[in-house]
């Protein structure tokens, strides 16, 4: 993502300074899951979706990919105010949303929880609007629950990781938890990018601080 413009000063948009996007969705029609096969659009009987936005897209879709019981990925955009945007329009910061991955699992082989876990480890929360080099609020840290169980579990798991980071020395998270979002799929190029192009940009920005109580809290 080198091409990013970074002298924009990362500041949220308002609802009328957004960009106003489009009707049309951006893929149409919609392609097939590069490694599981899918329509990229498909929730298989029985599953559960989540979304998660921590960083570059590219990376993070990966480590989802790879997880015991994702059945299905895709990338795009969340959080703002402009409908249908293209990667290049979330790139100037003016549409609001945050580049995000959505997964889609199987509740009997990993759990919400689990998924949480993944996405706190992964990054570093305490970030506002960025995530290394990455700056912008399109890189914001959030989490958007699709129902009020999801919305209970990430608020716990991030009093818990909280005090986890606050015990190693990190400043206070900032990432955004908002129910309610709509989700807008990033054009082909960008959907499994690093399969497509493995020597790909894949930065790494964990913490190192564990999501869960310590040993010594374990009951």
């Amino acid at each position: 993502m080198g091409w990013i413009q970074r002298t924009l000063k990362p500041h949220m948009v308002s609802p009328d300074e957004a960009l106003p996007g489009r009707d049309t969705p951006i893929l149409d029609p919609m392609p097939r899951h590069e490694i599981f096969g899918l329509p990229l659009d498909e929730e298989p009987e029985g599953s559960e979706v989540a979304y998660f936005a921590l960083g570059c897209y590219w990376g993070e879709e990966r480590m989802f990919w790879e997880t015991e019981g994702v059945l299905n990925t895709a990338v795009g955009f969340m959080g703002g105010f402009t409908p249908n945007p293209t990667y290049r329009e979330s790139c100037t910061g003016q549409t609001g949303h945050t580049e995000t991955v959505k997964v889609v699992y199987d509740p009997r082989r990993v759990s919400y929880d689990d998924l949480l876990k993944m996405f706190w480890e992964a990054h570093d929360p305490t970030q506002l609007n960025r995530q290394g080099n990455d700056i912008g609020t399109q890189y914001r840290s959030a989490i958007f629950p699709v129902n009020d169980e999801q919305l209970a579990a990430a608020e716990r798991s991030r009093e818990v990781f909280q005090q986890n980071l606050h015990e190693a020395g990190y400043g206070d998270i900032t990432t955004e938890i908002t129910p309610g979002q709509t989700f807008y799929y990033a054009e082909v190029e960008h959907q499994q990018y690093l399969h497509k192009n493995p020597g790909g940009y894949c930065p790494v920005h964990a913490t190192g601080v564990k999501c869960g109580p310590r040993p010594d809290q374990a009951s």
